[in-house]
Order: C-alpha cells, then sequence, then structure tokens
C-alpha cells in the first residue's frame, strides 16, 4: 500500500532553537495514529507543517505524493486544540462557511453527528459550553471526506462520560481510505482506538510502531509505556 504521508529528514527550527531533528514518518490510509509527546516535544509545529500553517523548514514532507501546498490543503482535515469560530455566530453560519470552502464537506452526514451531540441549528456559537463547541468542530471535520484528518487534543475540554461518545463517532465516521492523526494528552482515554503511536521526544522521533506489536513485546498498555519513557521529562 502507498503511503499518504511521507516525511523524510525534516527539521525545523525557531532562530537558533533546534524543534525537529531528522523527523522521518511513513503514514497508510486506514491508520489510526497517536501523535503523543510531552509539551514541547514538536507536536505542535509537526502539526503546523501537515496542515500549512508553517513553511520554513528543511526536508521533505508530502501528501498523497504533495509537496504541502493548495493541493494538500484540500485534502486536509484539520481540528485545532481551541475554537476558531466567532461568538457571534450561530450553528448554521459555520455550517455554511464549511459548504462554501469545502467541496468534500458532507452537510447530511453532519447533521447526523451533531444529532447524537444534541447540537441544534440555531443555536449560537457564543451560548456553548467548550465541551460541546469541541463536539461541534469535532463533527464537522470528520464531515469532510478528507484524506488526512488531523485531530489535536479532541477529548481536551470534554468531561469523561463524554469522551466514549466522542471516540466511537471518530471510529463510525471515517473511512478506510482515510489517515487519521491524533495529537493527545489523555492517552489512557484514547488509546483504545489507535492502531500505531508515534512517541516524539524533544524534537526526535523515539517510538513509531503498531500498537499491537508493542503490546506484544512490552505487555504495557500504551499509557503505561509513555509515563515510562517520560517520566523525567
Amino acid at each position: 500500500m502507498e503511503n499518504l504521508v511521507e516525511i523524510c529528514g525534516l527539521n525545523k527550527a525557531y532562530g537558533n532553537k533546534p524543534t525537529l531533528h531528522d523527523i522521518d514518518i511513513f503514514l497508510q490510509p486506514g491508520q489510526i495514529v497517536g501523535l503523543l509527546g510531552p509539551n514541547g516535544s514538536g507536536k505542535t509545529t509537526l502539526i503546523k507543517i501537515l496542515t500549512g500553517l508553517l513553511k520554513d523548514y528543511s526536508g521533505v514532507v508530502k501528501i498523497n505524493g504533495k509537496a504541502i501546498g493548495t493541493e494538500t490543503k484540500a485534502i486536509v482535515s484539520y481540528l485545532p486544540d481551541e475554537p476558531y469560530f466567532s461568538d457571534w455566530m450561530k450553528v448554521k453560519d459555520a455550517l455554511s462557511i464549511f459548504m462554501d470552502m469545502y467541496a468534500d464537506f458532507d452537510y447530511a452526514k453532519c447533521l447526523e453527528i451533531m444529532k447524537k451531540f444534541q447540537i441544534e441549528e440555531n443555536v449560537r456559537i457564543k451560548t456553548m459550553s467548550k465541551g460541546t463547541k469541541e463536539k461541534f468542530q469535532l463533527a464537522l471535520v470528520m464531515s469532510r471526506k478528507a484524506k488526512l484528518i488531523i485531530l489535536d487534543e479532541p477529548i481536551g475540554g470534554v468531561d469523561p462520560a463524554a469522551r466514549e461518545v466522542i471516540l466511537d463517532t471518530i471510529l463510525e465516521n471515517y473511512s478506510p481510505e482515510q489517515t487519521i492523526l491524533i495529537a493527545t494528552h489523555l492517552i489512557a482515554d484514547i488509546e483504545r482506538i489507535f492502531s500505531n503511536v508515534i512517541f516524539i521526544k524533544k524534537g526526535k522521533i523515539v517510538l513509531n510502531k503498531e500498537v499491537e506489536e508493542i503490546r506484544q513485546e512490552s505487555n504495557k498498555s500504551i499509557d503505561e509505556l509513555f509515563r515510562e519513557e517520560f517520566r523525567y521529562e
């Protein structure tokens, strides 16, 4: 199977401070990949490069065989770790924006997910709780037929009872043709949906394996292995 994401020899620095060091990552369709590391490890920088928000780097980064640019932005669906709609908007306004911006946006599918989350079209965004805003933005992102879906802390703002519903929603609404990359600190809550995990430490990849292989080799959960690897970070 061909790789959807190819990252070879990626280096990024802010001024004289190196942030990513010789990163090599290859992701295939059908994978749900956990991008795991402590604050300052380089996760956000890597995500910004993949989404085209950062351009000043060295190395090769391709999505679906294309260098990062207009063509790749059209096939990447990104959920940032903070709300990105203005408070004056109603839900239906945000839906209209997605319809206008993304040819692959499935309006009917989004309404189905919103119904599951009990979100109505006429609700004003400023009246939503932080968790409800995150659920709504997840509904938008998961309703695109994008080849690469990037979720940055998708369950960070919701209560534990809602996390299972969100994870089930992710599983139910992605296809084998898609790749999902999830950055999170809540590993114990989310690791059940990972097929692969990447540990990043001080800008370097220290682990990149299939979850089942890791569990068989270490007899540990991903959360346990993460705590062991980053105990003194």
